[in-house]
């Protein structure tokens, strides 16, 4: 909350006592979609008009989503943000995470309206440019027309026509280009709105009073200012179409949830609303149903398979007392469970909206293009001022002729639509193939950072190990079986609680062994146990706990060291006053922790291990699983420190964890990487989570991160390189050289296929496939 204030008192000193009388208040987050934005310079305006409303800590508008993120330290702030956007020219309104109607309605109303508009602009131009240019292409067809209309009746359907497109389907440029113009803040549609505005002036003073025009300079240009709106409609509706598919991340994971839920209640199974299910009612779920709502399943079994939520393949085996999310499919068997978490508390709630938030984002890279394109359409009406004075002034005859088209083309062709859409487009499908991955991006601005991290720091336990031990090797005495050992030690640690009595207990479950009952358990803290089963006295726990009952374990320490030095845990078994067996226990690495190290080391990044266990176990977990440099024996505290000193330098950082004692290092790497089967803690501390708990989706993180910065970095290098080379081209650059000018109609295409392109080079990221 102290840095939240600092930020807000950065801009004045009524902003800086808001803060201080607002302090007190939790800070939160708003999205409100935005309506009628065009270009990047439309973002920049309403930003600015957000950021100025008190209470604002910051506002971030993405513009290919049309969403904009508000973080607030005041309630009930929201009929003042719309009030502000609206005072700029745009519509404004609240928005609900996670709401599957609210971005497919509008989007598709948007889309329908542009879809209109264009049929009847096609309608009405082609015609246009048949009369129009008809006679250009083929000469007997202009004789004809002239000898058939006769030129006044040709020029009036020209107009006619023309018209009805400038003001019917061109209008809703016009509707937000000239309060823009009046409000002396221009935008893309304020440039269309000119251009077009003054090829139509103009043809309709050309068609009623030639003689105010100087000699030669009568032409008319309906077919350009038709065209042009033709043009620039298609490139939007294309547009709109491409960025609907960025977006279909989201719809698909909102698609997860199914409509409706069966509720039990008491004899009756009644089907409801799946919105409608509360915590602590209880569900059932049959063979190939989605489950509705987080759980605990309380009668029944089957597998699940959670690949959409993990992104693991294999179905998931549940009993009674599993945890379910609400999303998965149920693959077999027939269950009831209890909702624990519905609505916007479900897993699947929560990974929308962690989605959402990342493809808000904005990258450092996108502020410096905001700025820029607040002064560039101002910057293009200098342009195109300058471009109609020259060739009016020096210009061949017709100079005014030439001075309007050229100046025109300037007009339309500088629209800034691909520089806005050149960053937000790309984090948006970036993110959202992350999402299908199992890989959530909780801040966008990791994208960036994690492309240059150079070292990834692992905690070991929960991490690049199962998290849970498990009995890896028995040595046994003479006259002792081995599974004989096992079912004693197991049969007498089942009264215990410690995680290496389960170890023994899952070992002697997966080999078959029944246990015999356990009488006379007694525990000793930092010992062992000991109790009777079957009749025969039973002892676990260390060699020291033996020793101290006058047991002799020396003939195994030969063995045993070599296991200790490996960093397995002992625990030493006597049966009846003789050292019987000892138990190696050791928490394995998971299958893939191997490789996920491996594939971090051909990318060239250093892997670290930090871990509060001993140094022989981690070092041997280190060695097994291809890791050469060890932190061990830290707190908390000190895994913080661990990171700082890998941070020294300015070398970038990520660390991967997955408990409680994670969190402080998760936050003060340069990028947190949280495992999603960990903490809850640990997840919120952390930048990016992996949904599935494999290691190797690190590695698969950061090539996304890789491919969507080069993505972003190739949209502006298009966006930015259009505009400097056509620029001056529509200007007239090369018609002292080469006779070339650029003509209306082709500026319009070429800035509509500048918009799309840059869409469809982000929607390449679909085809990415985890390595």
């Amino acid at each position: 909350m102290v840095a939240m204030s600092e930020t807000i008192a950065a801009g004045s000193p009524e902003r800086a006592a808001d803060a201080q009388e607002l302090a007190a208040e939790t800070a939160s987050t708003l999205r409100l979609r935005i309506g009628g934005m065009g270009c990047a310079s439309c973002v920049g305006r309403v930003e600015r008009a957000l950021a100025g409303v008190a209470g604002v800590s910051d506002a971030r508008v993405n513009l290919a989503s049309g969403v904009a993120a508000v973080t607030t330290i005041r309630n009930g702030i929201v009929p003042e943000l719309v009030a502000a956007v609206e005072k700029t020219g745009f519509s404004a309104a609240a928005e609900e995470s996670g709401r599957k109607s609210r971005s497919g309605t509008e989007e598709e109303t948007e889309r329908a309206g542009l879809r209109r508009a264009l049929r009847v602009a096609l309608v009405l131009t082609v015609p246009i440019v048949v009369l129009d240019m008809g006679g250009h292409w083929l000469p007997a067809f202009g004789q004809w027309l002239e000898a058939t209309l006769g030129r006044p009746v040709l020029l009036g359907l020209l107009l006619i026509l023309a018209t009805l497109v400038q003001f019917g389907p061109g209008r809703r440029f016009y509707r937000h280009g000239v309060p823009a113009l009046l409000r002396g803040a221009p935008d893309m549609n304020s440039l269309v709105v000119m251009g077009t505005s003054a090829a139509w002036a103009y043809s309709v003073v050309a068609t009623f009073a030639p003689w105010v025009l100087p000699e030669g300079a009568a032409q008319v240009y309906f077919e350009a200012s038709a065209v042009i709106i033709t043009l620039i409609l298609l490139g939007r509706y294309l547009e709109a179409r491409a960025r609907g598919r960025t977006g279909a991340a989201i719809e698909r994971l909102m698609d997860l949830q199914p409509a409706t839920a069966r509720l039990v209640r008491g004899a009756r199974v009644v089907d409801v609303a799946a919105d409608s299910v509360l915590p602590g009612d209880r569900v059932r779920v049959r063979p190939g149903e989605r489950i509705p709502v987080d759980g605990r399943i309380v009668e029944g079994g089957s597998f699940v398979d959670q690949s959409m939520i993990t992104g693991e393949p294999m179905p998931v085996e549940k009993g009674p007392g599993a945890e379910v999310t609400g999303g998965t499919v149920n693959q077999t068997g027939t269950f009831d469970f209890e909702a624990t978490r519905t609505g916007d508390e479900t897993v699947l709630a929560q990974i929308v909206r962690m989605v959402e938030e990342a493809q808000a984002a904005r990258l450092p890279i996108q502020a410096l293009v905001n700025r820029v394109t607040l002064y560039f359409v101002p910057a293009v009406m200098v342009i195109a001022l300058l471009t109609f004075v020259g060739w009016w002034w020096l210009g061949p005859a017709p100079a005014l002729s030439f001075a309007l088209v050229n100046a025109v083309a300037v007009l339309i062709i500088a629209c800034p639509c691909a520089m806005g859409l050149a960053t937000p487009t790309s984090i948006m499908v970036g993110t959202g193939k992350a999402a299908e991955w199992g890989i959530l991006f909780r801040d966008g601005g990791a994208l960036q950072t994690l492309r240059d991290t150079e070292t990834v720091a692992f905690d070991k336990t929960g991490t690049l190990t199962v998290g849970r031990p498990s009995l890896d090797r028995p040595l046994t005495a003479e006259g002792f079986a081995a599974d004989d050992c096992l079912r004693l030690a197991a049969a007498a640690e089942s009264r215990s609680e410690h995680p290496l009595a389960r170890a023994l207990v899952e070992a002697a479950a997966a080999r078959g062994l029944n246990l015999p009952p356990c009488h006379d358990f007694r525990s000793t803290t930092g010992g062992g146990i000991e109790a009777s089963v079957d009749g025969r006295a039973v002892l676990v726990g260390r060699a020291s706990f033996l020793g101290e009952r006058g047991i002799d374990a020396s003939g195994f320490e030969a063995e045993a060291s070599a296991l200790a030095a490996s960093g397995k845990t002992l625990l030493y078994t006597a049966i009846d006053g003789r050292a019987a067996a000892v138990f190696a226990v050791a928490d394995p690495p998971k299958a893939e922790a191997a490789a996920a190290v491996r594939a971090l080391r051909e990318d060239g990044r250093a892997v670290v291990m930090i871990s509060g266990d001993q140094a022989a176990t981690a070092e041997a977990v280190a060695r097994e699983i291809g890791i050469e440099s060890v932190v061990a024996g830290v707190l908390p505290a000190g895994k913080v420190e661990a990171v700082r000193a890998l941070q020294s330098g300015g070398r970038k950082v990520a660390f991967v964890g997955d408990g409680i004692n994670d969190a402080p290092a998760l936050a003060q790497a340069d990028v947190g990487i949280a495992l999603g089967t960990g903490t809850d803690v640990a997840i919120e501390s952390a930048d990016v989570v992996l949904m599935s708990g494999d290691p190797r989706k690190v590695s698969q993180a950061m090539a996304l991160s890789r491919a969507t910065l080069r993505n972003i970095r190739q949209n502006l290098f298009w966006a930015f390189g259009y505009n400097v080379c056509l620029i001056p081209v529509a200007a007239g650059a090369l018609y002292p050289v080469l006779g070339w000018t650029l003509s209306p109609a082709l500026a319009a295409a070429a800035m509509a296929l500048s918009s799309i392109c840059v869409v469809g080079n982000a929607l390449r990221l679909r085809r990415l496939r985890p390595g």
